[in-house]
């Protein structure tokens, strides 16, 4: 009798390690399909960034920060398309994990059509006030001027960039993410070399300077999209999705959508237009610390780009174990993501230290300028780690539709702590601007202990 109940035992034991064995290579395999493209689009998306920003840095300060000032009003943007692609993941992701294929596709219709609004607007206050909006970051005329004429037309590729994001978010929710890493290759391949064409002069046109960016900007956010739509409507075909059309929704489901757009719309938008008064205290240190910042974005997107991955599969990967209503997996999930990105954070913040040096001599700018940006650097090495943590903790809360808890957070990191400190250390101490950044940096912090604890409480879990 004792023989028996020990072989049941082991059994059972043999049977738990199985599904665990299983769990875990499923886990792996999701991480991998999901992660991978993602981060090797990011990174190639950085990548071409850090190419475009050595030929336009080959233009001087006044150009760099010019268009570091027009890329700010578009990142604003982008971060509000983000907010909204974010949404339609969530949605998406949930109702995937249950197999409604009617409500993924109101998700994914009624989140294109939110997406088109938006990009209408902001492409109506690029394209007629410019100088208007950059105005409000520095008092330099000569950046104003030149960062105008990027932004007017670098503006036209909001709608392009809109309709990619959202197609790019339910093509990942269906494990489908190799298609825009696709798009994404022949996009930036082809924003890089119509930048070499279009800045210089090669080819027989004319060097047009930072108009030429814009233009090169513009015309490769229209291939990604008209790309990124092709694969889309080529794999339907093959795999036969249905995805039903319906913009139209009753009262509960309206109500549940709001609660989960508005918040994140609000905390993105928010969140953005801090980091555009970050940048506005930079300009008002001076144009060479506003160059410094601009010259670090290349390598702070890498940076952020190749954690990117672990963030959006975060949200995804949560998300559809939720709407299964396997909350237990779901954390334990949540808790590998966190570890694994920590852990590749780091290193990352190693290689930026290792490299900084080197990084400074490809442009041609003033000695004090390559300093400032080495400086600053240093300082977004020490912190990266935990902007990295905060990144991969918001893709999970979120996971489960709670995004006011993430919205207050990020609110009181920004509002409360990071500009109140920015401005003191600019205006009150007139420290460098390494020191400027690191006291708003100090921000992240405040964050990353207050989504920790969201995140123990377990009440974000939810199925929607």
């Amino acid at each position: 009798m004792e023989d028996k109940k020990l072989a049941a035992h082991e059994n059972r034991e043999t049977a738990r390690g199985d599904i665990c064995a299983q769990k875990e290579l499923t886990f792996k395999r999701e991480l991998l399909q999901l992660a991978v493209p993602v981060t090797l689009q990011c990174l190639l998306q950085s990548s071409f960034s850090v190419a475009d920003q050595i030929m336009t840095g080959q233009l001087g300060s006044v150009s760099i920060a010019g268009i570091g000032l027009g890329g700010k009003f578009a990142s604003l943007y982008s971060v509000v398309i983000a907010a909204v692609a974010s949404v339609a993941g969530i949605l998406i992701a949930q109702h995937v994990g249950r197999r409604d294929d009617a409500q993924a596709g109101r998700s994914f219709y009624t989140n294109l059509a939110a997406a088109l609004l938006l990009a209408a607007v902001f492409t109506l206050f690029g394209v007629v006030m410019p100088s208007r909006i950059l105005g409000l970051y520095t008092n330099d005329a000569a950046a104003v001027r030149e960062g105008a004429r990027y932004l007017g037309i670098y503006a036209l590729g909001f709608l392009p960039v809109a309709v990619t994001s959202v197609f790019s978010a339910y093509l990942r929710c269906v494990d489908a993410a190799k298609a825009p890493l696709y798009a994404g290759i022949f996009a930036g391949i082809a924003n890089t070399a119509l930048n070499y064409i279009l800045i210089f002069g090669k080819g027989g046109f004319p060097a047009m300077g930072a108009r030429g960016a814009a233009i090169a900007s513009v015309a490769a956010q229209l291939l990604g999209c008209i790309l990124t739509v092709f694969f889309f409507f080529r794999l339907r075909r093959k795999n036969a999705w249905r995805l039903p059309f319906a913009l139209k929704m009753d009262g509960p489901q309206w109500k549940q959508y709001m609660a989960v757009f508005l918040p994140l719309l609000v905390c993105e938008f928010f969140w953005s237009l801090g980091e555009n008064v970050y940048v506005s205290i930079y300009g008002h240190v001076g144009t060479k610390a506003l160059a410094a910042m601009t010259l670090t974005n290349p390598l702070q997107a890498l940076v952020m780009g190749a954690l990117s991955g672990v963030s959006q599969a975060a949200g995804v990967m949560i998300g559809k174990r939720l709407g299964a209503g396997d909350e237990g997996n779901a954390y334990r999930s949540a808790k590998r993501l966190l570890l694994t990105g920590f852990v590749c954070s780091v290193v990352l913040s190693l290689a930026v230290l290792a490299f900084h040096k080197f990084y400074v001599l490809i442009f041609p700018v003033e000695d004090a300028v390559r300093q400032m940006t080495m400086y600053v650097l240093t300082v977004y090495a020490l912190v990266a780690p935990v902007k990295a943590q905060n990144m991969i903790l918001g893709g999970i809360l979120r996971s489960g539709g709670r995004t006011t808890p993430v919205m207050l957070i990020d609110l009181i990191g920004t509002w409360v702590f990071g500009v109140p400190l920015g401005m003191l250390a600019a205006f009150v101490f007139h420290l460098p601007i390494a020191a400027v950044y690191f006291m708003l940096s100090l921000e992240e912090c405040v964050r990353m202990i207050l989504f920790l604890g969201v995140f123990r409480k377990r009440k974000w879990m939810r199925r929607l």
